[in-house]
């Protein structure tokens, strides 16, 4: 008779447990293991920055040609989106970009926690980036500034209706962009635990199941390393639609 290890939910992975509770005139600002991971992505974010500039020589060492090549890669996709003012922004759209990978990287160690695969965060971080692109706008163009809703030429008619459409779709921003990373990292980190449960079951079972468990398992590290390329393009993506979003409303017609 076959016996079968009881798993738990493929979801536990993404449960929010309080570590230190407090809270503040009945405000609950409580550590928990999502803030402690958020956190120590920053710290080594920064550590990292800093390490960049440790023992640079003329002739790059692989750690030196790593931290190069994530540099040009921002610098890149600033320049192509940005142009020359985006020199001002560049020291916020490599923070994010660094923060983020390293948000992603670390939720693949097992037994951690990823960051970015609760909506509550990736909102949270794709609104504040969002109202501060407006204020940018506003105070770049004033008043004109709101003439993004409403392009030259149009109709008396169908304003009302086109500014609405307008805005619905420049508001839907927000939405697209911090659904599209914790979708990704939600379903990449569930099948892995989907996959690595069906592995661990057969090899438990035992007799001829513990022999074909290897299709699993190879599957499981295929599976690794496409989500570490995932993390990775996320967070890249995350990034790229930032500066694209910012351009908007630096130059609009």
């Amino acid at each position: 008779m076959l016996t079968f290890t009881l798993l738990a939910s493929p979801l536990e992975q993404f449960e929010i447990v309080t570590l230190m509770p407090l809270t503040f005139y009945g405000l609950n600002i409580s550590i928990t293991n999502s803030v402690l991971f958020m956190i120590f992505s920053f710290v080594i974010a920064v550590f990292w920055i800093s390490l960049s500039f440790y023992r640079n020589t003329i002739i790059p060492n692989n750690w030196q040609l790593l931290n190069e090549m994530i540099y040009n890669v921002t610098v890149n996709m600033v320049q192509d989106n940005l142009g020359q003012k985006g020199e001002f922004y560049f020291p916020f759209i490599f923070t994010l970009h660094l923060f983020l990978l390293f948000c992603n990287l670390i939720g693949m160690i097992p037994y951690s926690f990823t960051v970015t695969s609760h909506i509550t965060f990736t909102f949270g971080l794709a609104l504040s980036i969002f109202i501060g692109i407006n204020i940018i706008g506003i105070q770049t163009h004033g008043f004109k500034f709101f003439a993004l809703f409403l392009p030259r030429g149009v109709p008396l008619v169908i304003v009302p209706l086109l500014i609405t459409i307008e805005f619905l779709s420049y508001i839907v921003k927000v939405f697209t962009l911090s659904i599209r990373l914790f979708a990704n990292m939600t379903s990449g980190h569930t099948l892995l635990k989907i996959i690595a449960g069906f592995a661990w079951t057969m090899l438990s079972a035992g007799g001829l199941f513990a022999i074909f468990h290897l299709i699993p398992l190879g599957l499981l590290l295929t599976l690794i390393g496409l989500e570490l390329a995932i993390a990775g393009l996320q967070a890249y993506v995350f990034t790229l639609l930032t500066c694209i979003y910012l351009n908007d409303v630096l130059e609009f017609h």
